[in-house]
């Protein structure tokens, strides 16, 4: 998203025709794009941008939407790690070849943040929700992106300030992973509260999509529906206060779409974003069970023919409630867990036992949240403050 002292690259054309139209498609305006380097005539303009420069700025098509998605994953030397809005820290880690190497680079984060933490007396939480503190109790973290989604949130959710600040997720699967039962120093009716939250904090971008089961569904269309989710702000028509008049560039696309929270969000890669935070034993079986799952063609088959005649309602009735047609959601978990095992035994990296901590949760029937709800009733004396040291990386 541009800001005031952001510097925008667009090539100007000599008569502000064609060039310098706004493209729109079914009504509504596509992004612009600055194109420096794509022939002469370039100019540098600062934001707020001249009349000039917001009339001749060329318009990214449909097709240049489309292609930012096709384009493929990022590089593997393109990871980071981020402070989230409630001082969360996001490792986003590089696309590798093996669970093994994926292992290693998340361990290789946790014993870095943990040696830094030390040292200054801060310790890092493996659960879902912040299990104490009320919300006037988070540092708000200084950023522009921030300011803008906590000042947005109320108005369109109960819940969406929860999900900012007090949430902590490793994104996969909902039901195994479960892990946020507490709010405020006592359970707080869910096993996956940071699941509910998604229920109330923006249904204009979050929650599932049903349209990516349809036989048809293709880049083209996730674009169409993330032209339709609204930019934060009035970016879109040009009256982002910050800069006024001035149109979306193909990085402000980029930016957008991280604004987009549906419960498998597409970027340039999938990230599926279900389940809770958890402690450093669970971490590697977390993309275990996808890769078992996706990166093999006949569990991936098996998983499609699986589910190929499920409604929207039932996909829907899955993320509440754990009976499901003539069975429960652990019969499904069983025979999901053993595609995985199956898909990464055809691997052929020994990667299976990355799924030791997913086959106890399934064979036991007890999630995570449950085993901490009894330590709460036990041994805790109903105090939730030894959830620190449990869940401390």
């Amino acid at each position: 998203m541009a800001v005031a002292s952001r510097l925008a690259v667009a090539r100007v054309a000599p008569d502000g025709g064609a060039a310098g139209r706004r493209r729109r498609r079914r009504g509504r305006p596509v992004v612009a794009v600055p194109t420096a380097g794509r022939g002469r005539g370039g100019a540098v303009a600062a934001s707020p941008p001249t009349e000039e420069a917001v009339q001749t700025t060329e318009p990214l098509t449909m097709e240049d939407l489309v292609a930012y998605l096709v384009s493929g994953c990022k590089p593997k030397e393109n990871w980071r790690i981020s402070l989230e809005p409630g001082g969360q820290f996001e490792l986003s880690g590089a696309p590798l070849e093996t669970l093994h190497q994926t292992c290693a680079e998340v361990n290789s984060h946790l014993y870095q943040v943990k040696a830094v933490g030390e040292e200054m007396r801060i310790g890092f939480l493996g659960i879902g929700f912040q299990p104490k503190w009320a919300l006037s109790d988070i540092p708000i973290m200084p950023k522009g992106r921030y300011e803008i989604m906590r000042n947005y949130m109320p108005k369109v959710g109960s819940l969406g300030l929860d999900m900012m600040f007090r949430t902590c997720t490793v994104q996969i699967a909902t039901a195994i992973f479960a892990n946020s039962p507490f709010k405020e120093g006592k359970p707080n009716g869910y096993l996956s509260l940071r699941s509910h939250i998604w229920t109330d904090t923006d249904n204009n971008r979050s929650g599932m999509l049903p349209f990516v089961f349809d036989d048809s569904f293709g880049f083209e269309r996730y674009v169409d529906y993330a032209l339709d989710v609204p930019m934060y702000f009035d970016f879109m028509v040009g009256k982002l206060p910050q800069a006024p008049g001035e149109l979306p560039t193909l990085n402000d696309w980029e930016n957008h779409l991280t604004t987009i929270f549906p419960e498998v969000r597409l970027k340039r890669y999938l990230e599926m974003r279900g389940a809770d935070g958890g402690p450093w034993r669970r971490l590697c079986a977390l993309p275990a069970f996808w890769v078992g799952l996706l990166y093999d063609e006949e569990s991936l088959q098996s998983i499609s023919d699986m589910t190929s005649d499920w409604t929207n309602e039932e996909r829907e009735m899955l993320r509440r409630k754990t009976p499901f047609r003539d069975g429960y959601v652990r019969d499904l978990a069983e025979e999901i867990l053993q595609l995985s095992k199956n898909g990464l035994e055809r691997r052929g990296y020994k990667e299976v036992g990355f799924l030791r901590e997913v086959d106890a949760v399934i064979s036991s029937g007890v999630t995570p949240a449950e085993r901490l709800l009894n330590l709460y009733e036990t041994k805790w004396q109903r105090r939730v403050d030894p959830v620190f040291q449990e869940l401390l990386y």
